[in-house]
């Protein structure tokens, strides 16, 4: 995974929505899947990175296509200039080392 200016990070409850948050994110701006994780009892999050103003386009888009379903964002965030040992974390849910 390459270094990104900003990351953007979305948690729902359920797959689905997850689904359809994540359509709408990567549809909505040039921003790129980092990956997604099941973080407990059906909550997954899913992260993107890219540009600033592209992830906040990209978490903007994603809460309103949860919203849209009628369900509700636990948790959303767009971190700008992340740390680089930010990514000690983020590389763990990197889809090349979740998908087969």
């Amino acid at each position: 995974m390459s270094r990104a200016s900003a990351l953007g990070l979305l948690e729902v409850f359920g797959l689905v929505y997850v689904l359809e948050a994540a359509d709408a994110m990567l549809k909505a701006a040039n921003v790129e899947l980092v990956g997604y994780e099941n973080t407990a009892s059906g909550y997954i999050s899913v992260l993107v990175q890219g540009d600033v103003s592209a992830c906040n386009s990209a978490v903007e888009a994603g809460v309103g296509a949860v919203h849209r379903l009628g369900a509700e964002v636990h948790s959303s965030i767009v971190i700008p200039s992340p740390h680089q040992d930010i990514y000690k974390i983020t590389n763990r849910y990197s889809l090349d080392k979740l998908l087969p």
